[in-house]
């Protein structure tokens, strides 16, 4: 009976991991599923924002939106209204790309820069997306970092908007390009190993991630360009 006993308890963490493995494959496909209807709707706004020619919200404007309705979906996350919060919050995001988009592409090779900022973009979340799916390592280490990184990344962008200082603007865009390619990796990790659970939420942070992901890759692309 011992050695019968022991088998059990050597097995339960087992039983118990391959229990999460169903519930964190669905909120992983309906994390995905949502996050590509969201993003689908943010390009529709944002054209609708370049072909009016929509000026650039002030950036109080902009900050209260985004914030807001942030807000909003974090506590409507476990309900059907949270679907529609994070559709607002993301055609939110997308119309005001608009100006950002009509300005790259007054660039004589406008056109070129913002289709390759996309799929520059669409590169990186596959391949890391991917790498997290497929070797299932957990990177949940990389939080703290992450964290602190876009703390870094956020007071120097201030200095560098205060201090006029486009070196360091530069520098910026390159680091949020660096932590936006990790918290890929986190994230898509942390929903595997059942530390995510709630799509809503799991969305909602992926598409932030890809939106600073394509805004800073669409600005080194840029500043490289005018160099040439």
């Amino acid at each position: 009976m011992m050695m019968q006993r022991d088998d059990l308890l050597s097995k339960a963490p087992v039983t118990l991991t391959l229990d999460k493995a169903p519930a964190a494959n669905k909120v992983l496909r309906n994390t995905y599923l949502l996050l590509s209807l969201t993003l689908l709707f943010s390009a529709f706004t944002a054209t609708i924002a370049v072909v009016t020619q929509a000026p650039p919200l002030h950036w109080l404007v902009t900050l209260a939106g985004y914030f807001g309705l942030l807000f909003v979906v974090t506590r409507l996350r476990n309900s059907a209204w949270g679907l529609a919060a994070v559709f607002a919050l993301t055609g939110f995001l997308g119309y005001t790309l608009g100006p950002i988009l009509n300005a790259y592409l007054a660039l004589p090779n406008g056109p070129q820069l913002v289709m390759t900022a996309l799929a520059g973009t669409g590169i990186i979340f596959l391949a890391l997306s991917g790498y997290a799916v497929v070797s299932r390592k957990d990177f949940s280490f990389m939080g703290a970092f992450l964290m602190v990184g876009m703390l870094v990344a956020f007071l120097a962008s201030l200095g560098a908007v205060l201090f006029d200082l486009p070196t360091l603007s530069l520098a910026v865009s390159a680091m949020v390009i660096l932590l936006m390619s990790g918290m890929i990796l986190w994230q898509t990790s942390d929903i595997i190993h059942g530390g995510e659970t709630n799509y809503i939420m799991a969305t909602v942070t992926l598409y932030i991630t890809l939106f600073n992901l394509f805004v800073n890759l669409l600005q080194i692309l840029g500043v490289f360009s005018s160099d040439d």
